[in-house]
């Protein structure tokens, strides 16, 4: 008897309490005055909010064709996952690309290279870990891991990329991929962590600091450093915002720095950066010299100089000071803006030793929506039109290229090294490596992967010991990559690309030589 009374209790209360909880939001919606839906509609209002709060997760998974979505669809994301955690980019039966659109291709080779006739140093093997399924069911898939040395790839120490060879420490760089400007603050320092020792493991590529300045987590794993500096000046400023020679010659002398870099603009916004508040602990904020948990805007440009004659005097004192390479990072506009900063390189004989270009497809942890969709030129349009100007006004040779904007897979990196590029890096592409999933979530400090935040629980989701591999076999398979369509262009190495080797095609099926 008390067994029966307990169960009507409780199924009276599983009843009255969702109820009460109804009539409490009914009459409380149609009270407020925020949302006119739920004050005309309540029940159905909260609904709508629901299904428009999962309605991103829902279409990403469920309802986007898989070549579907910006800024990557699922096709393009499992381009960067698989090979990192697979070291392997093998797919079955057929391309999933729309053939009838209009687009870029590689010229292929009557009478392609074979591998023995590759110009590639791959003498000293990587030891890397990848995962192997062992069954793949509708609820489950059990894989493990295995040990494995694999091929590096690296360009022969002949054909290294030497970036400022007029320096007293020029920078020699033997892999075309590179990791692109992410800085610590914008991504947790497990992340970062991981990204440096998987760089380091794979040899001879590179990791920019980004404009958040140099910390311990990107030297973790000895990789080359590219060390950007911002217009907030963040670990070369004084207390008072200044620029700090003495902190320039600092980060000189460490051995894994290679080059600086001037940030002017980069593809999502045309001004400095911004990190929330929650982001800037004091081991961030220490390494920037700003106030912890203060909401970081740095300038729109540097106070340092603003037209060319003082930008190319501020990169001349900090060659002179460090006596390594310097470059400037910049987004290109138009024809006109690509002739000016190759013009004057021309008429003085000065600039830097290299130039990395970013497309207005390029990403950020934190900007505005405005910046990112509409200000800048796509990559593609900008690369030809700086090559162009470089080479018109005859200074091509005494700078380099380095191509960013989406550029995320071997094919895509290829187009970037014909239209112009010396070498390419990816920013995006890592991220995934390291566990992204792309839930637009980079600048709130709430990435539920624990890469694009400094929130102590939520990075515990990223094992560094784990996510280093994926970054060493992103990379491997990417430089394994160029030089497979190296071969198929008839070429023995991804660094004679050039402008002949891409065709584009219009909707038409028209085809046009990229020259």
């Amino acid at each position: 008897m008390f067994w029966i009374e307990s169960i009507s209790i409780t199924t009276l209360l599983l009843i009255i309490v969702p109820i009460a909880i109804i009539l409490f939001l009914y009459f409380y919606d149609r009270r407020q005055r925020q949302h006119a839906i739920l004050r005309n509609y309540p029940i159905l209002g909260r609904m709508r909010y629901m299904l428009e709060k999962t309605g991103p997760e829902l279409r990403q998974y469920l309802f986007d064709d898989d070549n579907d979505g910006e800024p990557f669809n699922r096709e393009e994301y499992l381009h960067m996952v698989m090979p990192g955690k697979y070291l392997n980019s093998i797919i079955g039966f057929g391309s999933k690309r729309d053939f009838n659109e209009a687009g870029y291709f590689i010229r292929n080779a009557m009478f392609t290279k074979q591998n023995e006739e590759m110009r590639v140093d791959n003498d000293g093997l990587v030891d890397t870990m990848r995962y192997v399924v062992d069954g793949d069911y509708l609820f489950s898939r059990k894989e493990h891991r295995e040990e494995l040395p694999a091929l590096p790839w690296l360009l022969p120490e002949e054909d290294a990329i030497i970036i400022g060879p007029n320096c007293q420490q020029p920078f020699h760089v033997r892999s075309m991929l590179g990791q692109s400007a992410m800085s610590y603050g914008a991504l947790g320092e497990n992340a970062i962590t991981a990204l440096s020792k998987g760089i380091g493991m794979a040899k001879g590529a590179w990791m920019n600091t980004g404009e958040g300045g140099l910390s311990q987590h990107h030297l973790a794993g000895g990789a080359d450093i590219i060390a950007q500096i911002g217009s907030g000046l963040f670990g070369f400023r004084t207390e008072d915002g200044e620029f700090s020679w003495e902190r320039l010659r600092e980060k000189a002398e460490i051995p894994q720095v290679k080059a600086f870099e001037i940030k002017l603009a980069q593809g999502a916004k045309m001004r400095g950066g911004h990190v929330e508040g929650e982001k800037v602990t004091e081991e961030i904020a220490a390494i920037r010299n700003v106030v912890p948990y203060t909401t970081i805007n740095s300038p729109n440009r540097f106070h340092q100089f603003d037209d060319y004659p003082t930008l190319f005097d501020f990169i001349e004192k900090i060659r002179q000071h460090s006596g390594k390479p310097v470059g400037m990072k910049i987004v290109i506009g138009s024809k006109q803006d690509a002739e000016e900063l190759a013009s004057f390189m021309h008429e003085t004989g000065m600039g830097p030793d290299f130039i990395s270009l970013d497309g207005g497809e390029g990403g950020s942890g934190a900007t505005y929506q405005d910046l990112a969709d509409s200000v800048g030129l796509p990559l593609r349009s900008s690369l030809i039109l700086l090559d162009d100007a470089l080479k018109k006004y005859e200074v091509r040779d005494s700078v380099k290229i380095i191509a960013s904007g989406k550029i995320t897979t071997p094919d895509r990196a290829a187009i970037a090294l014909s239209m112009g590029a010396d070498l390419v890096q990816v920013a995006r592409g890592f991220m995934i490596s390291v566990g992204c999933i792309m839930a637009h979530k980079c600048h709130t400090n709430e990435c539920p992967t624990g890469v694009a935040t400094t929130d102590k629980k939520l990075q515990q989701a990223l094992v560094v010991e784990e996510k280093k591999y994926r970054v060493t076999n992103y990379i491997l398979t990417m430089r394994e990559g160029l030089f497979r369509i190296a071969a198929a262009a008839g070429l023995d190495s991804p660094t004679k690309f050039d402008r002949q080797h891409v065709v584009y095609k219009d909707a038409r099926g028209r085809v046009f030589p990229m020259e």
